[in-house]
């Protein structure tokens, strides 16, 4: 039926063009007599004015011809699309039960759907691309961080370990030398070679009871593991001093609660020159730090005090020169607590261990913390100059008598002939060494470390010889 009424229209639309026909052969009958026209002018004018004439009349004709023509083709070509139109319409419609008008609803409807879903698809995709990129950038800067600040970490402790080898040297001569002497004087392990390996201990300020200890823990491994070379048994002499030493991480917990650190000690130990560094690391390690003047007696002290708590950048609380050292504490502890401060820093007067008033001195200010700050954590370090040996020891246990000794800071270690006093020390006290001190600036004070410190007095590095 479609294709029926399409051959209809087609018909009609022959007749159509066979009327356009007429209308191109009358605009030709128009063009003739326009010649005629021309024939005249030529006949009764100039030839100039003839041609001129002629041009005109052929230019105006030719064109209305041509307009004609295609005005009439245009007509016929609309009319003629116009039923092919609607015949592929019918002939759609009857097939598919739908209008073309449905159809292409249906289309644009797929095709946008299918659009947005690309659309979503590249923006998430380019979106997750950035997110990646950004997420591995910010991945990559942050390793670079750690890294950068693991190396400082790393060179710093490379830095304090050599300058700690290098002022061990002198101890090292004093003590090591005859350990190797013994281990390649002897070709046998008996009670003549214990008994060479203690002198020389005991020599070198490692004391009577560490070395006690320290040569029947060797007795033992060497029966255990049978061993019958006496060059075998260095590495666990140095593994046994080690474990004499060694000091557990909870002995730091002051650092992360609300302290109270008394630094006691003798003259020129270097305790103001301890509490200046100290405050400088805990400072650097986000605490809020108050340092109290308590040494009233010695010229001078609160000045040079003053100095390194600038340099720390913490404040500080002092008293006149003479002033009751109790009052000082207590201002302090009571500032303390007014403005929630982590960590309270107390020096005091250098004391001499045999001055019964000065150390009674030190029993009040004691009694006047924990009357005023019962809750803060306490902590009596102890400083201790390395180069005196077992004058050193004498002066920890008569300090022990009066103050609870929590711990003990080893100065001058740089270049003392007499370091065993550190195994002496911890082995006869009990007592921990938390820092050890190699120089003058802040990083030269450290907390103390087992394994760094046996490694650099017999020179060896991750517990194996050099």
């Amino acid at each position: 039926m479609a294709f029926w009424n399409f051959w209809k229209k087609n018909k009609e639309e022959q007749t159509e063009e066979t009327a356009a026909s007429e209308v191109v052969k009358e605009a030709v009958e128009d063009a003739a007599e326009s010649a005629e026209v021309v024939t005249t002018a030529i006949e009764t004018e100039t030839v100039e004015t003839a041609e001129t004439v002629a041009e005109k009349a052929v230019t105006e004709t030719v064109a209305e011809v041509v307009k004609t023509v295609t005005e009439a083709t245009d007509e016929m070509n609309a009319t003629v699309a116009e039923a092919v139109v609607e015949a592929v319409e019918e002939t759609i419609e009857e097939a598919t039960g739908e209008t073309v008008e449905e159809i292409t609803e249906e289309i644009v409807e797929e095709t946008t759907e299918e659009t947005v879903e690309e659309t979503a698809e590249e923006t998430v995709e380019e979106t997750t691309e950035e997110t990646v990129e950004e997420t591995t950038e910010e991945a990559i800067e942050e390793t670079v961080e750690e890294e950068t600040s693991e190396e400082e970490e790393t060179k710093k402790k490379m830095g304090f370990f050599a300058r700690l080898k290098a002022g061990l040297s002198k101890t090292r001569d004093n003590i090591v030398k005859g350990i190797d002497s013994v281990f390649k004087g002897f070709s046998t392990i008996d009670d003549e070679f214990y008994e060479e390996l203690e002198e020389i201990l005991i020599m070198g300020d490692i004391g009577v009871n560490a070395t006690t200890a320290i040569i029947e823990r060797l007795k033992e491994q060497v029966k255990e593991q049978h061993i019958k070379e006496p060059a075998d048994c260095k590495q666990l002499l140095i593994d046994s001093i080690k474990q004499q030493m060694y000091i557990d991480e909870t002995a730091y917990e002051f650092e992360e609660q609300q302290s109270i650190i008394m630094v006691i000690g003798v003259n020129g130990v270097g305790k103001t020159t301890t509490i200046g560094k100290l405050a400088g690391k805990l400072k650097d390690n986000g605490k809020k730090v108050l340092i109290a003047a308590a040494d009233t007696f010695r010229a001078a002290a609160g000045d040079q005090l003053a100095e390194w708590a600038r340099r720390a950048d913490v404040p500080m609380i002092g008293g006149k020169e003479g002033a009751d050292p109790s009052s000082v504490v207590f201002d302090a502890v009571n500032a303390a607590k007014a403005r929630n401060v982590d960590v309270l820093l107390i020096d005091t007067a250098g004391r001499l261990h045999n001055k019964k008033n000065l150390m009674e001195e030190l029993r009040k200010m004691n009694r006047i913390i924990d009357r005023e700050y019962p809750n803060a954590h306490r902590e009596n370090l102890i400083v201790l100059d390395g180069t005196t040996g077992q004058n050193a020891l004498v002066q920890a246990r008569e300090f022990g008598d009066v103050a609870q000794l929590t711990g003990i800071v080893l100065t001058k270690m740089d270049g003392t002939a007499k370091g065993g006093i550190a195994v002496a020390i911890q082995s006869e006290l009990h007592v921990p060494v938390k820092y050890i001190g190699v120089g003058e600036s802040i990083d030269d004070l450290q907390k103390f470390n087992s394994d760094d410190f046996v490694n650099a007095l017999f020179d060896v590095s991750d517990g194996k010889e050099a």
